[in-house]
C-alpha cells in the first residue's frame, strides 16, 4: 500500500426535505451574500431553485442569481461569473445542478477570490491559494464534484482539468429526489461516470490494497444493481439513493486510498468531448473504457480477472485468467448497452477520419503521451485503442 493523504472537508446533508436548511446551513458558515449558479432552467421548472431562494430569504440572506451552466463548461461563463461575484460583492457561491454548474462555479470561485484568470491555473500547473466559500445542491449523480478535489473545463477545443484542496466544497445537499426527473439516458451517462472514478483507480497495478478494492467491488456492485432499477423505475427512492452516495464515494479520494492511479481513459475522453461537444462525458466512457481495458489487460491480468468474479459475476477459469478477464470486459459492455449507453465510436458520432486528430489533441502530435500505469500511452497505442472501440 502507498502513503497517501485524504482529507474530506465537505459536509454532507443527505435526504428528503433538506432544502428547507439550506439558508440557515450557509448562513452559520458565514454567508450573507450568495451567488445562485446554475443551467439552462431545469431546476427553476422543477420548482427547486424556488426551494432554494426561499430557504435563502428566510434565513436573510441575499442572493444573486447567475445561470447559464451548460454540458461541458466553458471558461467564458466561468469569467463571466467572476464579474457578477465582484459586482455584487458575493461572499459564498452554491451551485444548483449537476457536475456542469459545480465546476463552473469552482473555477469561479478560484478566479474571483485569486483575482487571476483561471485558465492560467491550468496551462501552468499552479494551483490557487485561496478562494471563495463555495456550496452545492445535487441534481445529478454523475461526477462526485460535489465532494471531489477536482474539476473540469473546456477552452477552445481543449478540456482540461484542475485538481486541488481547495475544489472540495464546504457543504453539499443531497436529496435522491432531485434526480428522480433525469432522462434514462443522462441517469445512464451518470451510472457510467460514477463506475469509471472507482474504476480508473482500481484498475491499477496490483499492489496490497486489499481493503481499498473491496470498498471499490461493493460500490460497484451496488451501482450496477441500484442503475438498473432506477433505469427502469425512475422515482424508486433508494435506487436513486444508492446512486447519489455513491457518486460522491466514487470520487472523493475514498476508492483510491494506498494506490497510484492517473485517470488515463478520463484524458482520452476529455478530448474526444472538447472536439465534439455534444458526446456526454459518460458516453463516452462507457465506449472508451472497455476498448481501454483490452488493450492493457494483458499487462495486470490477475486484477481484471478479479474484476470480472468479483463485480461482473463471471466464473474464474484459474488455467486461463485472461479468458476471465475478457469475459468481464464484455459482461461491463453488455451491462452498458442494457441501460442504454454506447459502445462504439460511431455510436458517439466519432469516425476512424477523426481519429488522427484526437490523438493528436491528446498527445501534441506525438510530442507527448499522457499518463499511464501500464506502460507508455503512445499516439500509435490510443488510435489501437479507438480501433478497439469500433
Amino acid at each position: 500500500m502507498h502513503d497517501f493523504n485524504l482529507c474530506l472537508p465537505t459536509k454532507i446533508v443527505f435526504g428528503r426535505g433538506i432544502e428547507a436548511r439550506i439558508g440557515t446551513e450557509l448562513k452559520a458558515l458565514g454567508a450573507t451574500r450568495v451567488l445562485l449558479h446554475f443551467g439552462s432552467g431545469s431546476v427553476r421548472k422543477s420548482g427547486l431553485l424556488d426551494q432554494v431562494e426561499a430557504s435563502l430569504t428566510e434565513a436573510g440572506l441575499t442572493f444573486v442569481e447567475f445561470g447559464g451552466a451548460q454540458p461541458n463548461p466553458r471558461i467564458e461563463l466561468v469569467r463571466e461569473g467572476m464579474e457578477v461575484c465582484a459586482r455584487e460583492k458575493i461572499d459564498f457561491i452554491l451551485a444548483v445542478g449537476g457536475g456542469s454548474a459545480i465546476d463552473s462555479a469552482k473555477l469561479i470561485a478560484h478566479g474571483y477570490a485569486t483575482g487571476r484568470d483561471p485558465w492560467e491555473f491550468i496551462a501552468t500547473g499552479e494551483k490557487p491559494d485561496r478562494t471563495t466559500p463555495l456550496g452545492t445542491v445535487l441534481t445529478l449523480s454523475a461526477t462526485g464534484s460535489e465532494m471531489s478535489d477536482s474539476a473540469v473545463i473546456t477552452n477552445g477545443d481543449l478540456k482540461r482539468g484542475l485538481s486541488t484542496p481547495l475544489n472540495r466544497p464546504l457543504i453539499s445537499f443531497l436529496n435522491p429526489e432531485n434526480t428522480f426527473t433525469v432522462s434514462k439516458f443522462q441517469t445512464g451517462c451518470g451510472i457510467v461516470d460514477t463506475m469509471m472514478h472507482t474504476l480508473e483507480r482500481y484498475c491499477t497495478p496490483d499492489t496490497d490494497t486489499d481493503l481499498t478494492d473491496r470498498i471499490a467491488e461493493a460500490l460497484l456492485v451496488s451501482v450496477r444493481d441500484a442503475g438498473r432499477v432506477a433505469i427502469a423505475h425512475p422515482d424508486d427512492y433508494e435506487a436513486r439513493a444508492t446512486l447519489m452516495w455513491a457518486s460522491t464515494l466514487s470520487h472523493n479520494g475514498l476508492t483510491g486510498c494506498g494506490k497510484d492511479y492517473a485517470f488515463t481513459v478520463h484524458k482520452l475522453e476529455h478530448d474526444i468531448s472538447g472536439l465534439h461537444p455534444a458526446v456526454a462525458h459518460g458516453a463516452g466512457l462507457s465506449v472508451l473504457f472497455p476498448a481501454w481495458m483490452y488493450e492493457v489487460m494483458e499487462r495486470d491480468v490477475r486484477r481484471f480477472a478479479r474484476l470480472a468474479v468479483n463485480v461482473w459475476g463471471c466464473t474464474m477459469d484459474h488455467d486461463h485468467p485472461a479468458r476471465t478477464a475478457r469475459a468481464g470486459i464484455d459482461a461491463m459492455r453488455a451491462y452498458f448497452r442494457e441501460i442504454g449507453m454506447p459502445t462504439t465510436m460511431a455510436e458517439l458520432g466519432v469516425t476512424p477520419a477523426d481519429y488522427a486528430a484526437i490523438a493528436d489533441l491528446t498527445t501534441g502530435g506525438g510530442t507527448k503521451t499522457p499518463p499511464s500505469c501500464y506502460g507508455e500511452l503512445t499516439r500509435e497505442r490510443i488510435l489501437h485503442i479507438y480501433n478497439l472501440a469500433e
